[in-house]
């Protein structure tokens, strides 16, 4: 049962909006994983080579080929990823179970380095995690989730300083809401809150 909100009542009764509704995959990981806290480096470091290579697709073909990329890029453990030369650009290039685009595979080994120097200055996990806004948005309609912030904006042009590439407003905004910066959980959904971040 779908609302006016965008919000679908599964057949267990929970409430999810309707991207997360449908699909076992999105729904799983609606349920489970989006929006909770990431506190670890490599963690992070995967979500943002994940949200990068989704640009232009859908979340749920990255989701889909994600074991495929965790397979690809050494579980993202930036050290490695960080001395892929042209032999490994070749060999990804040429792997079928990933999103083959030169630019977003050059861009991760970018950002596996540009992770490794941010070491010097706290690390990556409290460098992105210092742009949480003051509050969350709290939208009752798909129509009012926002697509970037004036933090997810500030957290771009910071990374980009940093060395990092494929990190826009947009992007890094999806990011935000993935690892719980941002709650912008539908205000009836059943996970409202659950971050542990943003009271709900």
């Amino acid at each position: 049962m779908s609302t006016d909100t965008g919000i679908v009542i599964g057949e267990d009764g929970m409430a999810r909006p309707a991207w997360a509704a449908t699909d076992p995959l999105m729904r799983e990981y609606y349920d489970t994983e989006w929006g909770l806290p990431v506190g670890d480096e490599q963690g992070l470091f995967e979500r943002i080579s994940l949200e990068a290579f989704q640009a232009g697709l859908s979340w749920a073909t990255i989701l889909r080929k994600r074991p495929a990329f965790r397979e690809a890029f050494d579980d993202f453990d930036p050290d490695r990823v960080a001395r892929y030369g042209d032999t490994d650009v070749a060999r990804l290039m040429g792997d079928a179970g990933i999103v083959r685009n030169r630019a977003k595979i050059l861009a991760t080994i970018t950002n596996a380095n540009a992770t490794i120097r941010l070491r010097e200055k706290g690390g990556l996990v409290d460098f992105v995690w210092s742009f949480q806004p003051e509050e969350t948005p709290a939208p009752r309609t798909i129509a009012e989730v926002p697509t970037q912030s004036a933090e997810s904006l500030a957290l771009s042009k910071a990374l980009r300083k940093e060395g990092f590439a494929f990190v826009g407003p947009t992007t890094m905004f999806a990011l935000m809401e993935a690892i719980g910066i941002v709650d912008t959980h539908l205000v009836d959904s059943h996970r409202r809150g659950s971050s542990g971040v943003w009271t709900p």
